[in-house]
């Protein structure tokens, strides 16, 4: 005898994703190849001892980092 949740189970439709697999490869290499961009153009801002803009670069270079190594991730099945 199955129980209730089961059943709810069984009723479920399958998983689809809101972006599409066949989509993963070229988000990985536009959002990894932004990060590299963003990291080459952090080295060569000139430094100075507390800057904003040196900090939003960083920023903004491992967050595009991040989603693009998770992107690439993804397209090869290690879903995190």
């Amino acid at each position: 005898m199955e129980s209730y949740s089961q059943e709810l189970y069984a009723k479920l439709p399958p998983f689809t994703p809101i972006i599409p697999i066949s989509l993963l490869p070229y988000i990985a290499l536009v959002l990894c190849s932004s990060a590299f961009l963003l990291g080459f153009y952090f080295t060569t801002i000139p430094k100075s001892l507390f800057s904003i803009h040196e900090i939003f670069v960083a920023l903004l270079a491992s967050v595009l980092a991040g989603f693009g190594v998770v992107a690439l991730f993804n397209y090869f099945g290690v879903y995190v």
